[in-house]
């Protein structure tokens, strides 16, 4: 029997974000969500955006790390 691993912990979301080459896009596709449900849970588990991740959702991250607090 395989242990159990939560894909939203954390440290699996940020683990998997690195594999996905911190692409927010590219995570929200292994993930099968959207672009907005993939922001919520990494503003949520305060993961920081990748340089171009910022560039393209940096306002509307921001804002919803705000809402998460």
């Amino acid at each position: 029997m395989e242990p159990h691993v939560d894909p939203l912990d954390g440290r699996v979301l940020e683990r998997n974000y690195d594999y996905a080459q911190r692409n927010v896009r590219l995570l929200s596709l292994w993930y099968d969500c959207d672009v907005e449900r993939m922001l919520e849970l990494l503003a949520a588990h305060d993961i920081e955006l990748s340089r171009n991740d910022r560039r393209q959702f940096g306002t509307w991250y921001r804002s919803l790390r705000r809402a998460s607090c």
